[in-house]
C-alpha cells in the first residue's frame, strides 16, 4: 500500500510531466509570444490547467484563474500554468488560448489523452499543481482556488491542511478582528456609508446574517430579524449587533438589499464574505450564526431561534432557550383547548405558530394562537372575547 501511495504522488511530479512531453517528441511549450523551452519551468511551481473553449464552466473559471495568476506573479510568486487543451480542433485551442497569459502544451489529442489518464482527469475545468505533497492524482484544486483565492498557493495538500487549521482557529478563537477584518479593512459599514471599527463590536452579541435579495425566504426572514433587532435596540441598547454577509448576485443588488436593513455589513467587494461562508459551512440561506460577547459561537441556527422566539431569545444561550420553553409550556397549560369568540362564528382551537397576525388587533404574534380550522382567522389569546366571559391571560 505504501509503495502504491508513493507511486501515486510521483505521478504528479513535474519531471513526470516533462518526460511525457519528451516521449512525444515535444521539447517546447507555447507562450502568447511564441515557443519557449521546457527549461522555462525550472524553479517554478508548475500547474496544469485542463480546459476547452466549448466548455461553459471553463470559460467562467478561466478569468478567475487569470486574475489569480496575475496577482501571484505581481507579488513575486514563481508560478507557471500550462494549458492542456480539451478542444475539438486546433482552431478552438487557439481561440481559447488567446485569453490566457500563461503557457500551453501544443494541441495534440494523444498528448491530452495521455495526460488525462496520468492525472485522472474526469471533468473540466481541472487544475492541478505538480507537487509530490500528498494530494492524490485526480484531485482537482479548483475548489481550493474558489475557497481561498490567492491564499491557496501553491495549491498543495499541505497548504490546504494549513488553511483548514486557520479556518478552525478563526471559528473557535473568539476574536472578531480575525474573523471579520481583512488585510486592508478593519471596519464594517453602515447603510449610510459610515465605517464602524470592528474593535467597537468587542463584547457584544453578534449575529452574522447570510442572505440575498433574490431569495424569497431571505426576504421573509429579514423582516423577522429586523423586528427582533429593533426591539432589542430598545431593551438591551447596544449590546446586540447584526453583520450582513451578502449572498447577493451583484453589488447593485447588495445595495438595494442593504438599504432596507438597520444593521451593519461586510463590504460587498471584500472576499471576507466568501471566507465567512466557508468558515461556518453555510450550505443554504437565510442563515444566522450568533456569537456571544466572548466572540465564540452560541448557535449556527439563529434563524430557527429568531423565527421561534424573536427578541425574547436574547442573549441566545441554551439556558435562555430552555427557560423560554418551560415558560411557554406553562402558559399553554393555563389556556383552554378551544374557545367560542364573540367576533367569530367558528370554534377557535389553541395552536402554536412561529408568527401570525391577529385578526382582532392586527398586531404580530408568536407562540400560542387561537385559530379557526375552517377559515384563515387567528387571535392572540389576550384578544379573545369568550362567550363565557373574557379570558384573563397575561402573556
Amino acid at each position: 500500500m505504501a509503495e502504491f501511495e508513493s507511486k501515486e504522488r510521483d505521478v504528479k511530479d513535474e519531471n513526470t510531466f516533462r518526460s511525457v512531453l519528451v516521449s512525444k517528441g515535444i521539447d517546447f511549450l507555447l507562450s502568447p509570444q511564441g515557443k519557449v523551452p521546457l527549461s522555462s519551468l525550472d524553479q517554478k511551481t508548475t500547474c496544469l490547467f485542463f480546459s476547452a473553449n466549448w466548455c461553459r464552466p471553463c470559460k467562467i473559471f478561466t478569468p478567475q484563474l487569470v486574475q489569480l495568476y496575475n496577482n501571484l506573479r505581481g507579488t513575486g510568486r514563481e508560478i507557471e500554468i500550462i494549458f492542456i487543451s480539451f478542444d475539438r480542433d486546433e482552431n478552438g485551442f487557439i481561440e481559447h488560448f488567446k485569453c490566457m497569459p500563461w503557457l500551453a502544451a501544443p494541441f495534440d489529442v494523444d498528448l491530452r489523452r495521455q495526460l488525462s489518464n496520468l492525472y485522472r482527469v474526469n471533468h473540466i475545468p481541472f487544475f492541478i499543481s505538480l507537487c509530490s505533497d500528498g494530494m492524490s492524482a485526480g484531485e482537482d484544486a479548483i475548489p481550493m482556488v474558489d475557497d481561498y483565492g490567492i491564499e491557496a498557493f501553491p495549491f498543495t495538500g499541505e497548504r490546504r491542511a494549513q488553511l483548514k487549521i486557520i479556518d478552525d482557529i478563526k471559528r473557535r478563537g473568539g476574536k472578531l478582528e480575525d474573523l471579520l477584518a481583512s488585510r486592508d479593512r478593519d471596519y464594517v459599514v453602515a447603510r449610510v456609508g459610515t465605517k464602524v471599527p470592528i474593535s467597537d463590536l468587542t463584547g457584544k452579541t453578534i449575529g452574522l446574517y447570510f442572505g440575498g435579495l433574490w431569495c424569497p425566504p431571505c426576504r421573509a426572514f429579514t423582516l423577522q430579524l429586523t423586528e427582533a433587532y429593533n426591539e432589542l435596540k430598545i431593551t438591551v441598547n447596544e449590546t446586540f449587533q447584526v453583520i450582513f454577509i451578502s449572498m447577493d448576485r451583484d453589488e447593485e443588488e447588495f445595495y438595494r438589499n442593504f438599504s432596507g436593513m438597520p444593521w451593519l455589513a461586510i463590504p460587498y467587494r471584500d472576499r471576507t464574505r466568501h471566507e465567512l461562508s466557508r468558515i461556518f459551512t453555510i450550505k443554504g440561506i437565510p442563515a444566522l450564526v450568533i456569537l456571544g460577547p466572548d466572540g465564540k459561537i452560541l448557535t449556527t441556527n439563529g434563524r430557527a431561534t429568531i423565527s421561534s422566539y424573536g427578541s425574547k431569545a436574547f442573549p441566545f444561550t441554551e439556558s435562555r432557550l430552555t427557560e423560554l420553553e418551560v415558560s411557554l409550556h406553562k402558559e399553554g397549560e393555563g389556556l383552554p383547548r378551544q374557545v367560542h369568540d364573540l367576533k367569530h362564528n367558528h370554534v377557535l382551537k389553541l395552536e402554536t405558530a412561529k408568527a401570525y397576525i391577529c385578526d382582532s388587533c392586527q398586531r404580530g404574534g408568536r407562540f400560542w394562537v387561537f385559530s379557526c380550522n375552517e377559515c384563515n382567522f387567528d387571535l392572540h389569546p389576550t384578544c379573545v372575547e369568550d362567550a363565557q366571559g373574557d379570558l384573563d391571560i397575561d402573556l
